[in-house]
C-alpha cells in the first residue's frame, strides 16, 4: 500500500506542478499581449504598504465583514498549511515524519491548529452563503458565476483542512505515551485511545497521500483552466494590486485616465500627427492595456460588483462581473491567433479564428449571417459610471475605465453611440452646455437676488480680489430646479461674508458628459478653453454645487495643466456654520418648519471624491430636523441614474434607476407624519430624484408633503429664519 500511496502522490504531483508552470507562462503570455500604459510603478513604497495592507488586513474583503472575516481565515489557512503540505510527503515514506526545528515545536503545532480549525469553519460558512443564494437569479451575487469552479475550490480547501486535523489526531495517538496534549491542544481528543500503531501508520500514509492528491489535483485543474478566476486570483492578485491606477491606495475613481497611445497620454492639439493607424479607446481586445488583461485574468467572479450595480439591479443587462468575464473568456480564446505567426493563423483551429473575427462590441444576437459581439452596445451603454462596482472589487479590477475606453473607441472611431447623444454633442459644441441654452443666459439665475453678483472681468478684474470663483456648472445656471440651488449658495456665501466671484458667460461646461459619454474630442475643446479661462482669471481656490463638475475640475483638469483647490458647497458651508458665520435657527413652536430629512450620496460626491461627511454635519446642524439614513448609503448608496451622460439617454431596459432610488428614500420617509425632504448634493441627483418623485406622487404612492432639496436650500431655509 506504501508503494502504490507514493507512486500516485508522486506522479501527480509531477502533472500538477508541471501543468500548472505551463499555465503560469499562458497567463503571462497573454497579459504580455495588451498595450503598455503609464504611471503603474511610481513610489514603490507606497505600492508595496497598499498591497500588505490589501491582502494581509483584508481591507477591501472587509467592506462585507462576515464574508471579509470567513475569507481572511480561508486565505490565511491556504498560505500557512503548505508546510503541512511538505509534511505529507514526509509522512508518505516516514509516518513519524516531523519537519526539522519546527516540527515539534509547540508554536508551530498551536498555530497549525488553530489555523486548520478556523480554516474549516470559514469555508462551511462560505459554502453555506454560496448554497442558501444558489436559487436567488438574478439577485444573488453569484448568478452567471461558474459554479461548479467555486464548488471545486471550496471543497479542495474543505478536503485539505479536514486532512490536516485528522494527520494531527493520528500523530497523536501514534506517538503514545510520549505524546502530550499541549503539543496536539486541538486535536488529541477526535481518535479515540486504542488503535494499533500498524493501522495508524498505514493510515497516516493513506492519509497523507490523498491530502497530497487533493492539493496537486487542484493545481492540475487550474493548469487546465487559465480562465479559472476564482482560483488564479490567489496567485495574480498580488501584482494587480500593486500595479493599481493610483500608489496612495484609492480604488481607480475620481479621474478617468487620459486616452492612450503607446502609453503615452495623446495631446489632442497635435491629433494631426498621430498616426494614422492609432487608435483612440479599445476597439479590439489586444487594445486594452497589458494591466486590463491582469484585471480580467483576476476576477474572482464572486459578485460583489454585480450586487451594487444600479444598472444590473434594474435589469439591465450590464454586470460588472459578467462584462469581465466575457472579456476575459474572449481573450483567452483569441490569445493563440494573436500569439501566431501570421502565415501560421491559417493552420489554427477553427474556433480560434472564429474567435478572432468577433467584434469587441457589437450585437451579441445575430441572425446568423455574422460574428457575435463580445460586449453587446446595451451592455456598454447601460453605465452610470457611479464607480460602485471599483469600490466593492477585493481585487481592485477598474471596470469603469474599461468602459469608458470602449466607449472611446465607438465615439471617435466608430461613431457609432446612442442617437441621444447627437443633441448633447452638438449642444457642448456649439453652445458650451448639453441643454443647447444660450451663453448669454448663464447669469439668469442671479437675476432677483438681492445683491449684486460679482463677475470676473466686469465688477473684479481677476479673482485675486476675491476668496473663491463661484464655480456655477451648466445645470446650476440653466436647469430650473438646480438654480434655486444656485440661488441659495450665493445667499449664504454672501450672508457669510465669504467673498465670491462667477465667470457669466466665461465659463462653459466643464466637459464632463461628452468625456464619460466617450467623446474625448469635445472634452479636450472644453477643458482647453476653460483652462486658458481659468489661468488668465488667475484661479486658485473653486466652490461648486455640482460633483461632476467638482471631479472634473479638480481630478481631472491637471491633465490640461490646471491645479486648482475644488471644494464642494457642502464642504464650505459646514465650515462656516462651525465657525459662527452661518447660524442654522429651529423653527418657531408650532409652526411648519421641522422636517424628516433623509440624504442621499451623490456617486461622483462620495464614491469617486470621498465626501461624505459634510453633507450629514450640515443637515445634522439644522435645529428642529430628524435626518435618517437611508438603507444603502455612504460607499454603498445608489446610484440616482445621470451619471455617465445616462442623464441625456432614454432608460428603455428595465426599470428606471431614478425610481429604484426614490422609492427607498420614500420607505425611509414613510414613518413621518410631517413634512419631510430628499437631501442631496448635486444638480443630477436632484432633476432624477425629482423626477421620481413627481412620478410617485402622480400614482399616489408619495404624499405631497415630500420635497427634494439640496443641502444648501435647508440650511438657507434654517439661517433665514434668523
Amino acid at each position: 500500500m506504501q508503494i502504490v500511496a507514493i507512486v500516485i502522490a508522486l506522479a501527480v504531483s509531477v502533472v500538477g506542478v508541471g501543468l500548472f508552470a505551463r499555465a503560469v507562462a499562458a497567463i503571462v503570455g497573454v497579459v504580455r499581449l495588451g498595450r503598455p500604459t503609464a504611471g503603474r510603478n511610481d513610489n514603490p513604497a507606497a505600492r508595496w504598504r497598499h498591497l500588505l495592507t490589501e491582502t494581509l488586513g483584508h481591507t477591501r474583503m472587509l467592506q462585507w465583514n462576515r464574508i471579509g472575516i470567513a475569507h481572511w481565515f480561508v486565505f490565511v489557512a491556504f498560505g500557512a498549511l503548505f508546510f503541512t503540505l511538505v509534511t505529507a510527503y514526509g509522512q508518505l515514506f516516514d509516518p513519524r515524519f516531523a519537519l526539522p526545528i519546527i516540527g515539534h515545536w509547540v508554536v508551530y503545532e498551536w498555530a497549525s491548529e488553530l489555523i486548520a480549525w478556523a480554516g474549516l469553519v470559514a469555508i462551511v460558512f462560505l459554502m453555506t452563503v454560496r448554497f442558501l443564494l444558489r436559487h436567488s437569479g438574478r439577485s444573488s451575487r453569484f448568478f452567471g458565476s461558474r459554479t461548479w469552479q467555486a464548488v471545486y475550490v471550496e471543497l479542495t480547501i474543505l478536503g485539505i483542512v479536514l486532512c490536516v486535523l485528522a494527520l494531527r489526531a493520528m500523530e497523536f495517538r501514534l506517538l503514545g505515551p510520549d505524546a502530550t496534549r499541549v503539543h496536539f491542544p486541538l486535536t488529541f481528543f477526535l481518535l479515540p485511545a486504542g488503535v494499533s500503531t500498524p493501522a495508524l501508520e498505514r493510515s497516516i500514509i493513506l492519509v497523507a497521500a490523498v491530502k497530497i492528491i487533493i492539493s496537486m489535483a487542484w493545481f492540475v485543474v487550474i493548469g487546465l483552466n487559465t480562465t479559472m478566476g476564482v482560483a488564479w486570483h490567489r496567485f495574480t492578485v498580488w501584482p494587480n494590486i500593486w500595479f493599481k491606477r493610483e500608489s496612495s491606495g484609492r480604488p481607480a475613481l475620481g479621474a478617468l485616465k487620459p486616452v492612450l497611445v503607446d502609453g503615452r497620454p495623446v495631446d489632442f492639439a497635435q491629433i494631426e500627427e498621430l498616426d494614422e493607424d492609432a487608435t483612440l479607446g479599445v476597439g479590439k481586445v489586444e487594445d486594452f492595456t497589458w494591466k486590463g488583461l491582469l484585471d480580467f485574468t483576476s476576477c474572482t467572479e464572486c459578485g460583489r460588483c454585480q450586487s451594487q450595480c444600479p444598472a444590473w439591479n434594474t435589469e439591465k443587462p450590464l454586470s460588472p462581473k459578467l462584462l469581465v468575464m466575457d472579456l476575459r473568456e474572449h481573450a483567452y480564446a483569441k490569445a493563440p491567433y494573436l500569439q501566431a505567426a501570421e502565415a501560421a493563423r491559417a493552420d489554427l483551429p477553427q474556433s480560434v479564428k472564429d474567435e478572432a473575427e468577433r467584434p469587441l462590441v457589437g450585437p451579441i444576437q445575430t441572425d446568423g449571417t455574422g460574428y457575435a459581439g463580445v460586449i453587446d452596445p446595451d451592455v456598454l451603454w447601460s453605465c452610470t459610471s457611479c464607480g460602485a462596482c471599483v469600490q466593492q472589487c477585493p481585487v481592485d479590477i477598474e471596470h469603469v475605465d474599461h468602459i469608458m475606453d470602449m466607449r472611446r473607441f465607438q465615439v471617435m472611431m466608430e461613431s457609432e453611440f446612442p442617437s441621444q447623444l447627437n443633441g448633447l454633442f452638438k449642444g457642448l459644441e456649439t453652445k458650451g452646455n448639453p441643454w443647447s441654452m444660450s451663453p448669454r443666459g448663464r447669469l439668469d439665475w442671479a437675476k432677483g437676488l438681492p445683491f449684486e453678483v460679482p463677475v470676473v472681468g466686469e465688477d473684479v478684474a481677476d479673482l485675486t480680489e476675491v476668496e473663491y470663483l463661484f464655480w456655477v456648472g451648466c445645470a446650476g445656471a440653466f436647469e430650473d430646479r438646480a438654480k434655486k440651488t444656485t440661488q441659495a449658495v450665493a445667499e449664504l456665501l454672501h450672508t457669510a461674508g465669504v467673498s465670491f466671484a462667477v465667470l457669466g458667460n466665461g465659463e462653459t461646461c466643464t466637459g464632463d458628459p461628452a468625456r464619460r459619454a466617450g467623446n474625448e474630442f469635445v472634452f479636450q475643446l472644453l477643458a482647453v478653453e476653460n483652462a486658458e479661462t481659468l489661468k488668465e482669471s488667475k484661479a486658485t481656490k473653486v466652490v461648486t454645487t455640482c460633483a461632476h463638475c467638482l471631479n472634473t475640475l479638480k481630478n481631472e483638469y491637471p491633465q490640461v495643466g490646471v491645479e486648482l483647490e475644488v471644494v464642494h458647497h457642502t464642504q464650505l458651508l459646514n465650515r462656516l456654520v462651525r465657525e459662527g458665520r452661518l447660524t442654522p435657527i429651529a423653527p418657531a413652536e408650532g409652526s411648519v418648519g421641522g422636517r424628516t430629512i433623509t440624504y442621499h450620496d451623490p456617486c461622483f460626491l462620495g464614491r469617486h471624491n470621498e465626501i461624505y461627511d459634510p453633507p450629514r454635519d450640515l443637515l445634522g446642524s439644522i435645529p428642529g430636523s430628524t435626518v435618517a439614513e437611508m438603507p444603502r448609503n455612504r460607499q454603498k448608496s445608489f446610484c440616482c441614474g445621470a451619471g455617465g451622460a445616462q442623464m441625456w439617454m432614454e432608460e428603455k431596459l428595465g426599470t428606471r434607476i431614478n425610481l429604484n432610488r426614490t422609492e427607498e428614500a420614500l420607505q425611509t420617509l414613510s414613518s413621518t407624519d410631517g413634512p419631510a425632504a430628499i437631501a442631496t448634493g448635486c444638480p443630477f441627483c436632484r432633476v432624477m430624484l425629482s423626477d421620481g418623485l413627481t412620478a410617485k406622487q402622480a400614482d399616489g404612492s408619495a404624499g405631497e408633503s415630500v420635497e427634494v432639496l439640496d443641502v444648501a436650500q435647508l440650511l438657507l431655509e434654517s439661517v433665514k429664519r434668523s
